[in-house]
């Protein structure tokens, strides 16, 4: 009986592996190379960033400032810009910075080889707000509220949280319209029901109530400033001062007189 023999002949195929394609073994290459600069690069910037070298040196305030004082940024930077050029984290220390009374923004950034560079946007105070927890409070000019005191000669806001903008916005539309008899507001407030309160700068307290459709709170206040002059030599003819206008009839007004 014959003896059965193998097929000693290749397979369909069978020179085809992996080791057989040099284009494949040269792509595998230049991605093991490519990963190994990427590895040695990123060991060198760590070493590097470990290495006591590069200290900081100088912080370069290039905004003016008028609020904060540059002991106050000093004490802050000691905190805030820990590390060298290149370990420092200008996220944290914008946030430091930030928490400086009157400051509403700052902005960081490396200057090589060895400073920061700080920008600082003040608040520009237009009005006192409510205090809250005894903290006082005042509103830039952006109908913003922060933390702050001052002397200055301010008109006080007052009304819900959140609605400082609005506030602020009611204010210099009546500040302009009052203008026309010589009157300023010193103080406004909005209630809880969306209900207007103006005192003048004479003392003169306008209830003006909530804003219609058909009754706008400018409609009322142009017929205040069209009959104040009149109103008012009515009042010092009897003697007396205007003390609340009630502006909230929708085609008259009523007076009461000061009780001083």
């Amino acid at each position: 009986m014959a003896k059965a023999r193998g097929n000693t002949r290749n397979e369909p195929g069978g020179g085809d592996g992996f080791w057989d394609r040099p284009v494949l073994i040269n792509l595998l290459a230049d991605l093991l190379l490519l990963a190994a600069a990427v590895l040695l690069a990123w060991a060198g910037t760590l070493a590097l960033r470990s290495l006591p070298v590069f200290p900081l040196k100088q912080l370069l305030v290039t905004t003016p400032i008028d609020r904060v004082s540059y002991g106050q940024i000093e004490h802050a930077a000691r905190i805030a810009l820990a590390g060298n050029f290149f370990t420092v984290n200008l996220d944290t220390a914008q946030s430091a910075f930030e928490r400086l009374p009157w400051v509403r923004s700052a902005s960081l950034r490396r200057i090589w080889p060895d400073a920061i560079e700080l920008q600082l946007e003040e608040h520009r105070a237009v009005a006192r707000w409510t205090p809250q927890e005894g903290e006082m409070r005042l509103v830039n000019a952006s109908g913003e509220v922060f933390l702050a005191s001052t002397t200055e000669a301010l008109p006080q806001f007052a009304g819900p949280e959140g609605s400082a903008s609005r506030v602020l916005s009611r204010y210099q539309e009546f500040e302009e319209g009052l203008a026309s008899i010589g009157r300023r507001p010193i103080a406004v407030h909005l209630s809880a029901r969306d209900a207007w309160q103006f005192k003048l700068d004479d003392g003169v307290v306008l209830e003006l109530g909530r804003e219609q459709p058909k009754h706008p709170l400018r409609d009322r206040l142009n017929r205040f400033t069209t009959h104040y002059a009149t109103a008012s030599n009515a009042a010092k003819s009897r003697l007396q001062t205007i003390g609340v206008v009630d502006m909230r009839y929708p085609n008259g007004f009523a007076l009461r007189a000061s009780k001083s």
